[in-house]
């Protein structure tokens, strides 16, 4: 299978390592990590092994043509950059898998390619680009793999056993929209308090960022479950995550919020990729992880005092609308 990687950050060069190493034809799109990567390969730094492939390399899509499989793993703040990228490598039986994070990643795709072929992967990871072409992969790894606006295709279990095959393991949902939900539940208060901690406890209570004072650190997800009244944030986050998914009718278990509670505390010092992007000034990813969930709360007729407080802060922090203070 010819699969064209699109956003060959930690997931996307993790994941499209992975398929190459089992034998499928990777050509990775890549703009500053082009030299370094086409003489030296990909290195995976990974608590299953580590292992080092050479996929092919490409800086314009035009210079991969159609592919089978598009991969994407672009932040959702390039969205805009899918009617460029993505008509050169597909055509009408091309399928194109988002591994992106939150909602309405699939709805802007369909905006440019054909929603017949768009499938997510929802991926439970932990990763980190250290370098140019070397990914640390330190806990987890699991996909959950399903179908834009349809119950999954007989081509959906196909793509979860190519990714089997590469050492992942990969599960097919039948609802699509209820497992971004089940994601959200961990995404969005360890995403979203790891920044807006720097802003301090009381900020998050009030929902009042003090634009003046001096910042604290981020918090990594074993300082938020290290301290009490943090870790008691992180939970009614995820309650009020819970409340709105069962309240648009998705059936998720309140067990949800213990059980990530005890997969992240074996995650150890963790940096969410919204805690990472703001320490390095990058945008951060603001609609689809927690602008659109919220408004849906609110349409749900959800009181979610702590998700709209921590909204509040992340938008006057994030650097991609450049209103920080001193």
């Amino acid at each position: 299978m010819k699969v064209a990687v699109v956003g060959c950050g930690a997931l996307g060069s993790f994941y499209g390592a992975r398929l190459c190493r089992s034998g499928e034809e990777v050509h990775f799109l890549l703009r500053s990590d082009y030299e370094v990567v086409r003489r030296q390969g990909v290195c995976i730094r990974s608590i299953d092994g580590d292992f080092q492939v050479r996929p092919q390399c490409a800086c314009q899509p035009g210079d991969i043509g159609v592919a089978d499989l598009v991969l994407i793993g672009l932040k959702t703040t390039a969205n805009q950059e899918f009617s460029r990228l993505l008509p050169p490598l597909t055509g009408p039986n091309t399928l194109i898998i988002t591994l992106q994070n939150g909602l309405g990643n699939e709805e802007q795709l369909a905006a440019v390619v054909n929603a017949d072929n768009i499938l997510c992967g929802l991926c439970f990871v932990c990763l980190n680009r250290l370098e140019p072409g070397v990914i640390r992969h330190t806990a987890h790894g699991r996909i959950i793999l399903g179908e834009y606006q349809r119950p999954a295709l007989p081509r959906t279990r196909q793509l979860a056993e190519l990714f089997q095959r590469s050492g992942t393991r990969c599960e097919v949902t039948q609802n699509l929209e209820q497992a971004h939900w089940e994601k959200l539940v961990w995404n969005i208060p360890f995403n979203g308090l790891g920044v807006a901690g720097v802003a301090g406890y009381e900020a998050l209570i009030t929902g009042q960022c003090p634009m003046h004072r001096v910042w604290g650190p981020c918090l990594a997800t074993d300082l938020l479950l290290a301290d009490p009244k943090w870790e008691q944030l992180v939970r009614e986050v995820m309650r009020e995550v819970l409340h709105t998914a069962n309240a648009l009718g998705y059936r998720l278990s309140f067990d949800l919020e213990e059980q990530n509670i005890v997969r992240t505390r074996c995650m150890g010092t963790y940096k969410a990729s919204t805690l990472i992007d703001f320490e390095r000034g990058f945008p951060l990813e603001l609609d689809g992880l927690f602008l659109r969930p919220l408004a849906q709360a609110r349409q749900a007729g959800i009181a979610a005092p702590r998700l709209s407080a921590m909204c509040e802060i992340l938008k006057k922090l994030d650097p991609g609308t450049k209103t920080m203070g001193a």
